[in-house]
């Protein structure tokens, strides 16, 4: 490189900078230094189009501290200059991108884009890497950055979401990122964070590849690659699991084979507790125990016995060998896939026995089913007590009660549904059998209640669809009353109850003195005369609101359901159609190849 002295008027920003051209540059720790000494460490530069003008490719702070010191005294020294090769970018990005990091670290993002334009002028990933002393990793996690929406790296490069949220979501596709940033934007939502980005993208079910028995190359489901390159995961858990079984009693084969008299295959999740056992050798009748975690992997502890069969060989006993099952575990994987394929297709045939399946396993829920019951947890334990001792509560209770002692469960027990699946499945299925369909229809109704989400849409489109009376089945209380602690809302409330009259003498009241107001007419005491009926507006089906301030998320739920409740109503006055539909679920094969001709 030259070095000279050039004029400042001869100079300008390189769009090849890495801090670019538009961006104001903080100068807070080098001005006072530039205005005592003025610039001692030499910019980089070369020329820009012409013999006497040059852009600045590393440099930019010194640049603009000198602008200012110019601007103050009216007149700056020539600035000292490494003059560049005219024409190659990726070695101007390089020289920028060098200096800013020797002097500070810029943020990933900043990488990101410097690197990727050092790509497109030719440089390859080991390129970058030996340049700027990184490992391939590194630039490869940075490079990856670009699979993220520009919202998403913005987000990050202003410090709102954090490294690990970041890296999780560069598996994601453009439509996951998508989703991700409405769930963000939605108020009553709760995106996932850090390490539950990869549950959210994969289901819960994110298991690494390195954990698989098998060949990965032999799996045919999807694999969610990692951009930072850490890690690949199985997109179809139930698949993997096919094939790691299948491995695992490969495994197995082979080990008894290899001698071992016994090899004990522990339930998935089980843990495997060297506490529990002592060392002993294959000759003496050691086992081998294979463990398999749900994320997947699998571990095998060769040589062990119990410690009650330690201490039989200790008194000159021995372990006893054990008895080589009939069926290899890929065999009888195969008995019974086909054994449930031949069952599920009865079951689909015979809807009776279906109906009962299905609220057995939604009382009991399964190794498939997850059943649970809406909690009626108040914010306060004031409005918990009020639920409970509400007629509606009574009411579903007294139902409830009989639905328990249809099924010959004990009628104190809380809830219908949260049985445990493991010992009451089978009972539970065998007790509806002898039940008829009304019975049943009627234990479903009260499943579905106990497991129907409060504060949730549904709930607004269900009000209004079964015509539900908040008057005949709820009494205003005074947690109610007390919760209201907006004075425009009270005033509101206070012409509902006492009229409006009233609510004009007492416009100018405190809060509490109108909420007394109302208490005294609910109650008909103090000479005010009773109001019986009274349901304030959000409570109502369909509900409404008294200011237009809006933030009533039962009206905002009704609004959102309300067009598809009258959609159905336009579908209901078109019997026609509906007669069309009832003739069955699957048409005859003959039906359905004069459909398609």
């Amino acid at each position: 490189m030259e070095l000279k002295h050039i004029d400042i008027a001869c100079l300008s920003i390189s769009p090849a900078n890495m801090r670019g051209v538009k961006k104001a540059p903080d100068l807070t720790n080098i001005l006072p230094s530039v205005r005592a000494r003025g610039v001692l460490v030499p910019l980089i530069v070369r020329q820009n189009g012409s013999p006497t003008t040059y852009e600045i490719v590393a440099g930019k702070r010194r640049y603009h501290a000198a602008l200012i010191v110019a601007q103050e005294e009216g007149s700056v020294e020539p600035l000292p200059c490494a003059i560049m090769e005219a024409g190659d970018d990726a070695a101007a990005l390089e020289a920028s991108l060098i200096e800013n990091i020797a002097r500070l670290d810029p943020d990933e993002v900043t990488r990101w884009e410097t690197f990727t334009r050092l790509v497109k002028e030719g440089r390859s990933p080991k390129d970058i890497s030996l340049t700027f002393g990184l490992t391939a990793l590194q630039v490869k996690r940075t490079l990856a950055l670009g699979n993220l929406l520009p919202r998403i790296r913005n987000l990050y490069r202003s410090d709102s979401i954090d490294t690990v949220t970041v890296r999780h979501l560069t598996l994601a596709s453009k439509a996951r990122q998508r989703e991700w940033l409405a769930l963000l934007d939605d108020e009553d939502a709760r995106p996932p964070m850090g390490h539950h980005v990869k549950s959210w993208l994969l289901g819960g079910s994110a298991i690494a590849t390195d954990k698989a028995l098998f060949d990965p190359a032999d799996y045919n489901g999807g694999i969610v690659a990692d951009l930072f390159g850490d890690h690949s995961y199985f997109a179809d858990a139930d698949l993997f699991w096919q094939m790691q079984e299948a491995a695992i009693g490969e495994k197995v084969e082979s080990l008894r084979n290899a001698g071992w008299q016994d090899v004990a295959v522990m339930a998935r999740g089980e843990a495997f507790h060297s506490w529990e056992h002592e060392r002993c050798p294959k000759t003496k009748g050691g086992r081998v125990y294979i463990a398999i975690g749900h994320g997947g992997d699998v571990s095998f502890h060769e040589g062990y016995v119990t410690l009650k069969e330690a201490r039989r060989l200790q008194q000159g006993g021995s372990v006893e060998k054990a008895v080589r099952p009939e069926l290899s575990a890929p065999l009888a994987s195969y008995v019974d896939l086909h054994r449930h394929a031949a069952v599920r297709a009865k079951v689909g045939t015979a809807p009776s026995i279906a109906l009962r399946l299905m609220v057995a396993h939604a009382i009991a829920g399964s190794s498939l089913w997850r059943v649970a019951v809406a909690s009626q947890r108040g914010a306060t334990d004031a409005i918990s007590e009020s639920v409970e001792n509400c007629i509606s509560e009574a009411d579903f209770d007294r139902e409830r009660r009989i639905a328990l002692d249809l099924l010959g469960l004990d009628p104190e027990t809380p809830t219908v549904t949260g049985h445990a699946y493991d010992r009451e499945l089978i009972p539970l299925y065998l007790r509806l059998l002898d039940l008829d369909d009304a019975m049943v229809l009627g234990i479903l109704a009260i499943v579905m209640g106990e497991t129907l989400e409060a504060g949730s849409a549904l709930i607004a489109l269900l009000g209004v669809q079964l015509e539900v009376d908040m008057a005949s089945c709820w009494q205003a209380d005074d947690v109610l009353l007390d919760l209201v602690r907006n004075r425009e809302v009270m005033g509101h409330i206070l012409a509902d109850v006492a009229g409006q009259e009233a609510a004009s003498a007492h416009a100018g009241a405190t809060a509490r003195v109108q909420r007394q107001i109302v208490r005294d007419c609910l109650a008909g005491t103090n000479g005010r005369e009773k109001r019986d009926g009274w349901v304030p507006r959000w409570m109502a089906f369909p509900p409404s609101t008294y200011t237009d301030r809006g933030g009533v998320s039962s009206v905002e739920r009704w609004e959102a359901v309300a067009p598809l409740l009258e959609l159905l109503d336009g579908a209901e006055s078109e019997p026609e159609a509906a007669d069309a539909n009832e003739e069955g679920l699957i048409a005859s094969k003959e039906e359905r190849v004069q459909q398609a001709a």
